[in-house]
């Protein structure tokens, strides 16, 4: 059984093909997400504008979920659209202030 998610350590839970996963922005995950979607500062800043793309959003969460239970990132998106944007900040907005907040 895999621990709840613990909001003090920017852990968000979401969920794909009706399974729940714990999104865990390890220093790892974020450097990967970062090497793909460049700055994870000017992530931020677009995030903040208004104008985060669902690609960044479905790539972000993709790369905090743990490898070794990772759905596919198609999965992935299917699950940001079912939330639909609006209902997909809050796990975005979650991994974010980790980067900008740091380990609690």
């Amino acid at each position: 059984m895999t621990r709840p998610a613990n909001p003090l350590r920017g852990e968000a839970t979401l969920a794909v093909a009706g399974i729940t996963h714990v999104l865990r922005p390890s220093f790892e995950n974020l450097v990967l997400a970062e090497a793909e979607l460049g700055s994870l500062f000017a992530l931020v800043e677009r995030a903040a504008a208004g104008a985060l793309t669902l690609t960044e959003m479905t790539a972000l969460l993709w790369h905090c979920l743990p490898a070794e239970n990772r759905p596919d990132r198609a999965a992935v998106g299917q699950a940001v659209l079912a939330m639909g944007l609006i209902g997909a900040t809050g796990p975005v907005r979650s991994v974010l202030a980790q980067v900008l907040q740091g380990e609690a």
